[in-house]
């Protein structure tokens, strides 16, 4: 594509994305629907009063009517394929229904043939023990869903024998010592591991000595609940996590307390026109981000001084100002939405900083950016890597340090330091320059031999074991080019990113397909939001063919389907999503970076 073609596109899709603005100001986007979160939904509604809600439940399971695979399955979003966990938790809550509805048990007949052919025998154990064998060690989902399966009557006998005991009494230690326990769940599931181990206590023979030490637990584990749960009344807005803390509860015997009751008010909200739940409400915080991001040095041109200054004092607004309630994480953050029950982490936390720092007078926004940046080097792992929300956890795989995450922490701090360099003390620019250097360790020693990183948040459902080679290794090396402009007074650290680039470079070279595009790894098929990633990653001269053939893959793609979302976003405990702003956002980073190369 030529100069001519780049700005072409760039006025249309900047029209677009400020066509996406809200009245108030930023960006919320559209999470796809999940027919996990449906089913887990309507299952809570069900326990909670089935005739209250029966308007929802009906507008839900006339969602999964709609929404079925043609094999019979159910998998994360519509556009995926089936899974045997989705499936199963649909089978299971539409057995709260299918005695008195032909169309619901047919579907029902439809799912027990799908999961007959992976083996599973919805009447028998095999249930609890393919979950558990897919889950291993993780019990985030496995014993959740497997309590669900359970309440509404799958197996029919005895079904809470085979679900492990979720130790909730655990949660009333203090947060501090979590990382040293050895916790089956990950760090932020914290709920499930108190409304989902006690509803299994309830229904599930211990020994007399456990059962009387956890009967002297359960208020307070429930005190703890009620203390953590933020005023939307969503478990770190998720669908799927506050519904099966609700119906946990209810089946537990406490379906009058306000976390029951505010959760199930929480999900009538989130309940969309047509009956669909996405898992979260919104990733509201991360698409401004990314919509800010992908303007680049073009954002006058598209935002007026007056959008820009909204936007600011709604970025600096949502910066956690206390000790979160959730996790106990210390001021200066961000979360994913503009909603209470968002957690700080270590991607949106960069995102924001690098926003800010586009939008708004460097000095305006300095004490807002140094409590960010000290709230990440805190957050940073002894390996040099950064995790999402809980420093030293790494017990499961949602927990570890990660390359994308990381790479992103590495260009907000030697942002920073370029920009603020004057105004740091020593100390201040000792600290974020030994950050920087054990972050850039992390990233060469987690780099493949081909000079791939893997992502953690997001994959690729066409790859045998859902890995985003092509994501990571795009987002890491975008994030490290833009680090080597910022590193002028850090040449050591300048040039080892500089080996990093070349060898994660030749990469995406290498897996590129033959007509321009890029899937998750080579030879998959090609989508937006990879192939434009790819294409702001590889914006050095010596790639323009590669980046041409990209640009032109994107246009005429684009030209044919539209601005269609994949699903690239991999929630906890291998849960897809797709986000309507992603290929967008993605996109017009893309022409953006391109037009700037051309001016080389």
């Amino acid at each position: 594509m030529n100069k001519t073609d780049l700005e072409y596109r760039f006025t249309i899709l900047s029209h677009t994305l400020l066509s996406e603005l809200n009245e108030d100001g930023f960006w919320t986007g559209k999470l796809s629907s999940s027919a996990l979160a449906v089913a887990v939904a309507a299952a809570a509604l069900h326990f909670h009063n089935p005739q209250k809600h029966s308007r929802a439940i009906q507008l839900a399971f006339s969602w999964l009517k709609a929404n079925i695979n043609t094999d019979g399955s159910y998998g994360d979003t519509p556009e995926s394929a089936g899974n045997i966990s989705t499936s199963l938790l649909v089978y299971a809550a539409l057995n709260l229904y299918s005695h008195s509805d032909e169309s619901l048990k047919a579907i029902q007949n439809r799912l027990a043939s799908y999961l007959q052919l992976h083996q599973i025998d919805i009447h028998s154990n095999q249930v609890a023990e393919a979950i558990l064998n897919y889950y291993q060690k993780d019990y985030t989902f496995s014993v959740p869903i497997l309590t669900l399966c359970a309440l509404c009557g799958i197996p029919e006998n005895d079904a809470f024998k085979k679900i492990p005991q979720l130790p909730f009494e655990l949660a009333l230690l203090p947060k501090r010592f979590y990382r040293l326990l050895n916790l089956s769940v990950v760090s932020y599931a914290i709920p499930a591991l108190i409304a989902v181990g006690i509803v299994i206590f309830k229904k599930k023979k211990s020994g007399k000595l456990m059962h009387w030490f956890r009967k002297g637990a359960e208020k307070k584990a429930l005190q703890i609940l009620h203390d953590s749960m933020p005023a939307s009344g969503g478990f770190l807005e998720a669908i799927p996590l506050t519904a099966f803390v609700a119906l946990s509860l209810i089946n537990a015997g406490y379906g009058h307390t306000a976390v029951v009751e505010k959760g199930i008010d929480f999900l009538k909200r989130t309940q969309r026109e047509d009956g669909g739940f996405p898992i979260d409400i919104d990733l509201s915080t991360w698409v401004t981000s990314l919509s800010i991001k992908a303007l680049g040095n073009k954002i006058d041109l598209v935002l007026s001084l007056e959008a820009q200054e909204k936007l600011t004092v709604h970025l600096k607004q949502l910066q956690n100002k206390t000790i979160h309630p959730f996790n106990r994480t210390l001021p200066g953050g961000w979360g994913w939405t503009h909603a209470t029950g968002a957690v700080p982490d270590a991607d949106d936390t960069p995102g924001v900083i690098l926003a800010l720092l586009r939008i708004c007078p460097h000095q305006a926004v300095l004490s807002e950016v140094l409590l960010a940046c000290e709230w990440l080097i805190k957050l940073q792992n002894r390996d040099g890597g950064f995790p999402t929300f809980s420093r030293g956890w790494g017990k499961l795989p949602f927990d570890r340090s990660c390359a994308d995450l990381s790479g992103h922490a590495f260009l907000a701090l030697a942002t920073v330091v370029d920009i603020y360099g004057h105004s740091l003390t020593a100390k201040q620019k000792r600290k974020i320059t030994k950050a920087l250097a054990k972050t850039l360790n992390y990233l060469k020693d987690n780099q493949q031999e081909d000079g791939a990183w893997l992502p953690l948040w997001f994959g690729n459902q066409q790859a045998p074991n859902g890995a985003n080679p092509v994501y990571g290794t795009a987002r890491v090396l975008t994030y490290l080019n833009d680090a080597i402009i910022r590193l002028k007074q850090h040449p050591e650290l300048a040039n080892k990113t500089t080996l990093l680039c070349n060898h994660a470079a030749q990469f995406l070279l290498a897996v590129q397909n033959t007509d321009g595009s890029w899937g998750g790894n080579k030879n998959l098929p090609g989508t937006i939001e990879e192939t434009a990633l790819s294409v702001s990653a590889l914006q050095q001269s010596q790639y323009e063919q590669s980046r041409y053939n990209g640009l032109r893959w994107l246009d005429g793609y684009v030209q044919q389907n539209g601005l269609v979302p994949s699903p690239i976003g991999l929630y906890f405990a291998s849960l897809w999503y797709h986000e309507k702003m992603y290929p967008l956002t993605a996109y017009l980073e893309a022409v953006v970076r391109s037009l700037e190369s051309n001016k080389e």
